[in-house]
């Protein structure tokens, strides 16, 4: 039976789905997760995904569907379904989750364009210059669209000028939708049908050519190379290998079509290069604990347990990985292999590739769109075999995003680096946890879930323990490898002593002699990017301060100028103090620019190398770093926690943590955790092959707990001494936080909303509420913030407390006084 109707989902921020009327033509090829174009509102076409189909009429008139896009649904029913736990989960609308799951070049939003009313009759005293210029363009071609109308005015503000054409009756306004999602094709040739079999007539055409065309000739030559006569590959010889030969030939090539002698097709093809596997699973050979690991986690696996795998840095936990994917693809399903930084995954490819070839796929951010579209469409076009070497994206390695992709039959997802805080989405919702959504959609497909870090989350470590997940530990380093020998340094005595160059101790820099005279390489870790902190008049103490955010701008040195590192504002630095003109301004504190250019001062004749959000901006910036540090090319590597996660490097035999200080004394009840974690980890990277390490860590504080316990490697006494911080004063694993952020452009007006919406959650919520605060950084875009914190029992009333809180936020902003409030709900902060 036909449907008439169809409910649809629309990627806004809006709390329900949409009806529309299926027209005739569409009743028999639609179906539920496909794209459809609506128009919503009175003009503005979209692309929306169909959610259901049925008969029931709604109560007012529906519009019609205007097309389909799609001959076969891109969304499962399984990831509706998905999307919309993570909707009431993080407590958003499942249009953001439509919009945050779905590549770009799959959202097709509608484009303005104008074009000539026919039989205008148009008077050109009547046009403004600009006007003249827009309409002699549309005599030339039929439409326009708003940005290509700006550049032929040559203003930036178009709308004025076509809104006054329109009312002159000379141009009229569309909205367009266009698929932006192309496949990649390339062209291929092959013999005509005519001379494949026939080789008198092929003699004849090569002879005749050779005596009038001898350039044609010398390409058929080498198409008859690839492709004798009777050769059964159908699809032909790609233009790039046969012009690769034959540079400058396109003419000639061209010729040999168009005489029908060669025959000329365009094929689809792969964005991404292909890479065959070059080592056999079985060639991993795994030492004893590992392989009791191994057995373990299969164990528990069997009865469908989660596992958290906590093994030391260079304990092997990759080749373990390696085993549980092999055996997850012979049974003929998918593997989803998390990473939380895009500059993991170079390594961790390259190591899959070697093993698996192009089943292995990449996906993240910092893709193309057209690259993120193609991995969708063939994880949604995956199909299930038994054999390793048979469809691509049967792994998909990649970021946070990648736990939308359209998966049928996922058998295993791995979250590498489980604790690290990247997997936290912050901004725009939904705001999901990685990790905790991929526990969720390992459920749903019936998948095993394994956790794997050297430095677990407390809350995962937590529920281990507590028989949620089932724990396997691996305590020794592959090769019997020493953990690395761990030296703290006093900064405050070193400065006593002056024994500090600039911001390296002398103690550092004798380590870092040694290193470089033994033709080894290091790692700095500074965990701020930037030159210097912030600048400051040491007369009047004036310090330069973002416009629109209420914190200091901190110097870039390569740039000239300084930059808030919330919102992008940027002024160069100022000769004198603007406010009592002393002409000398103060650098205070030091980030990785600083710590690489003063470096190159102390080693002008060594190669330094720098890998933090600044210059790894570009899409291959990771990779290329990475590569040169693997390849020796770079001595020593300074950056942010980018290098602090997951690298495997045989050469690093020195690891220098420059300022622990500014990790520990962060105000945050996690900042003790995320300090060791961050230590831990980049400690981790010495002496992972050939001999024990040495980790430098310089503080102001070197008996504070939390370095010691990193002197130890002592993660049970972190965890231990948290835990217990944790149920005294009910944070996370006890309870479930539930952070409002309230913003409004005038704090006054801030103040009253904020304390009436705290005395609203207080009635419902007594003893749980905590605020309204201004946080660290009260004000960020213009917008001042205070910040509400709710802390709710982990048991089967959350759904609930969730919707109350929904139904307050919806009694606040009805009230006109707090019409320009913006809310922000974030569920389990990090």
């Amino acid at each position: 039976m036909s449907m008439s109707y169809a409910d649809v989902l629309l990627p806004l921020p809006l709390p329900s789905l949409f009806t529309y009327k299926v027209p005739g033509d569409m009743s028999a090829s639609i179906r539920i997760g496909m794209r459809v174009v609506v128009q919503f509102g009175k003009k503005k076409l979209f692309t929306a995904l169909v959610r259901n189909l049925h008969n029931r009429p709604p109560r007012m008139a529906a519009k019609e569907l205007i097309s389909l896009v799609d001959q076969f649904p891109i969304i499962y029913p399984i990831q509706f379904a998905f999307w919309e736990w993570i909707a009431g989960y993080y407590m958003c609308h499942p249009g953001e989750v439509m919009n945050a799951a779905l590549p770009s070049a799959l959202k097709l939003n509608s484009e303005t364009k104008i074009s000539l009313i026919p039989d205008h009759g148009f008077n050109i005293s009547n046009f403004s210059e600009k006007e003249y210029r827009i309409v002699t363009a549309l005599e030339r071609q039929n439409e326009i669209n708003i940005g290509e109308a700006a550049r032929i005015a040559g203003s930036q503000n178009v709308v004025h000028l076509i809104n006054s054409l329109i009312e002159k009756g000379v141009v009229e306004a569309f909205e367009e939708v266009a698929e932006r999602y192309k496949p990649k094709t390339e062209k291929y040739y092959s013999l005509a049908d005519v001379y494949q079999h026939n080789e008198k007539a092929l003699g004849t055409m090569l002879d005749y050519l050779e005596k009038r065309a001898p350039r044609q000739n010398e390409v058929l030559q080498a198409l008859l190379y690839h492709l004798p006569p009777g050769s059964t590959q159908e699809i032909g010889i790609a233009r790039s290998i046969l012009l690769g030969e034959l540079p400058h030939a396109e003419s000639a090539l061209q010729a040999l079509v168009e005489k029908g002698m060669v025959i000329e097709n365009i094929q689809a093809v792969s964005r991404f290069e292909k890479h065959a596997a070059t080592r056999q699973v079985s060639e991993i050979t795994l030492a004893e604990y590992q392989q009791l690991a191994l057995e373990k986690i299969h164990e528990f696996f069997q009865n469908h347990v989660p596992v958290l795998l906590h093994g030391i840095t260079s304990s092997g936990k990759t080749e373990v990985y390696i085993k549980l994917i092999e055996a997850t693809l012979r049974q003929g399903k998918q593997v989803l292999y998390l990473l939380p930084e895009i500059a993991l995954t170079a390594q961790i490819i390259t190591r899959l590739r070697c093993y698996f070839g192009d089943v292995v796929g990449i996906y993240h951010s910092r893709q193309s769109d057209a690259e993120r579209a193609e991995v969708w469409n063939k994880v949604k076009s995956w199909d299930s075999k038994k054999e390793l070497d048979f469809h691509p994206s049967s792994i998909i390695l990649g970021a946070r995003s990648a736990i939308f992709l359209p998966y049928s039959n996922l058998g295993l997802i791995i979250v590498d680096e489980e604790h690290d805080s990247s997997y936290k989405q912050y901004e725009p919702n939904p705001r999901y946890h990685g990790r905790d959504a991929a526990l969720y959609l390992a459920t749903m497909h019936g998948a095993n879930l394994l956790l794997g870090s050297a430095t677990p989350a407390i809350e995962s470590y937590f529920n281990a323990r507590q028989g949620k997940y089932g724990l396997v530990e691996m305590n020794e380093r592959f090769g019997n490898i020493l953990l690395p020998n761990v030296q703290v340094v006093d900064v405050k005595e070193a400065t006593a002593q002056k024994q500090m160059k600039s911001i390296f101790s002398q103690t550092l820099l004798d380590a870092i002699d040694i290193a470089l005279t033994n033709h080894e390489q290091v790692i700095l870790f500074q965990n701020r990017r930037g030159f210097s902190l912030r600048i400051e008049c040491p007369r009047c103490h004036y310090i330069p301060g973002c416009q629109q955010c209420d914190v200091t701008l901190i110097y870039h040195k390569r740039e000239k100028h300084l930059r808030c590192h919330y919102c992008g504002f940027h002024q160069p630095v100022q000769p004198s103090c603007p406010l009592c003109n002393h002409p000398e301004l103060t650098l205070i504190g030091f980030g990785t620019e600083k710590v690489e250019e003063e470096l190159s001062l102390l080693y002008p004749e060594i190669r330094i190398a720098r890998m933090d959000l600044d210059t790894t901006r570009s899409k291959h910036a990771h990779h290329r770093i990475i590569s040169s540090f693997e390849e020796r090319r770079i001595d020593v590597l300074t950056g942010t926690q980018m290098v602090t996660k997951g690298l495997d490097f045989d050469n690093v035999s020195l690891v220098g943590i420059l300022n622990a200080d500014n990790m520990i004394t962060y105000p945050d009840f996690r900042s003790f955790e995320r300090s060791f974690q961050l230590m831990a980890q980049v400690s981790g990277r010495a002496g992972r092959k050939s001999k024990q390490g040495k980790v430098i860590i310089q503080t102001r504080h070197p008996s504070h707990p939390v370095v010691e316990q990193v002197i130890g490697n002592n993660y049970q006494g972190m965890y231990e001494s948290q835990i217990l911080e944790r149920q005294r004063f009910l944070y996370p694993p006890f309870v479930r936080l539930v952070k409002i952020s309230l913003k409004h452009k005038d704090p006054a007006m801030l103040d009253l909303a904020a304390a009436n919406f705290a005395g609203m959650l207080r009635k419902e919520f007594p003893g749980k509420v905590l605020g309204a605060e201004y946080p660290l950084v009260s004000r960020i875009r213009n917008y001042y913030i205070k910040e509400l914190l709710i802390k709710l029992a982990r048991d089967a009333t959350l759904p609930a407390a969730k919707q109350t809180i929904a139904r307050l936020i919806g009694i606040f902003l009805k009230n006109p006084q707090h019409k320009q409030v913006r809310i922000v709900v974030d569920v389990d902060p990090m």
